[in-house]
């Protein structure tokens, strides 16, 4: 056990200090980091939108696309996300891509797992709730669940392993490296914890082009950036977010 004069005192967001904030790369500014994610983010869906064309079904709806297809599009989509992360870490901080994003673990992180689990089964219908009563047809579950549903209803076989590791792994992973390294860390040394967090979280859930997820993706976007910014690390924010995507999938395969 820890002496009780060795342990680290819980801090809430307010509490984390200006020199706490200048362990993210002076180099990583707000303008650098937009503008790496920009670039990312075009090159992704340019090339996902190539490998749609090649594949021959560029005019099949989204719903009804195969799952190695998205999974082909979505990594796609990723690499040039990724790469951006490395150019950016080279030509502007340490070149060192996990000290510059944060991207470390520590046995404490395994709380992401009931951190993402209660997100999923807790949080999200708490949030919904009101607006289930409020707006029943758009709110509905089947509107929430639909996404979700459409990626599991068309994996068969051997393409629920690429289902899986489409969701579970390789978009949170990917998702925090970009929303909460690259982003959170730089809005944070700019604006503070506090802003970051709230920032990134709005722009997490807008990206994603479902307004009705928006409230959802928004709350949790809020647990993610906090993990982020009370640990200074990624690990716990990417087994949560592993955990609520893995949560969805089981809940919808129900």
């Amino acid at each position: 056990m820890t002496p009780v004069s060795q342990r680290r005192p819980t801090r809430a967001l307010s509490d984390i200090t200006t020199a706490e904030h200048s362990s993210s790369p002076a180099g990583l500014t707000v303008g650098v980091a937009v503008l790496a994610w920009m670039a990312g983010w075009v090159a992704g869906n340019l090339l996902a939108s190539a490998v749609l064309g090649f594949s021959g079904q560029a005019d099949t709806v989204a719903a009804a696309r195969p799952v190695w297809l998205n999974a082909s599009m979505a990594v796609a989509l990723w690499v040039p996300q990724l790469a951006a992360l490395i150019v950016v870490s080279r030509a502007f901080a340490s070149g060192h891509v996990g000290r510059d994003y944060s991207i470390r673990f520590a046995p404490r992180d395994l709380l992401g797992i009931p951190i993402g689990v209660l997100s999923q089964v807790a949080l999200l219908p708490l949030i919904y709730w009101p607006l289930q009563h409020a707006w029943p047809d758009t709110f509905a579950d089947k509107q929430l669940e639909q996404n979700a549903r459409d990626l599991y209803d068309r994996a068969h076989g051997v393409w629920v392993v690429a289902l899986i590791l489409m969701v579970v792994v390789g978009a949170p992973i990917v998702e925090e490296l970009v929303y909460r390294g690259l982003l959170q860390g730089a809005t944070r040394r700019r604006f503070g914890a506090v802003a970051s967090v709230l920032v990134v979280a709005a722009f997490f859930a807008l990206i994603h082009f479902r307004p009705v997820e928006y409230p959802g993706l928004f709350a949790f976007g809020l647990v993610l950036g906090c993990c982020a910014a009370l640990t200074n690390r990624l690990g716990m924010g990417i087994v949560s977010h592993m955990a609520f995507n893995a949560t969805a999938l089981v809940l919808v395969a129900r």
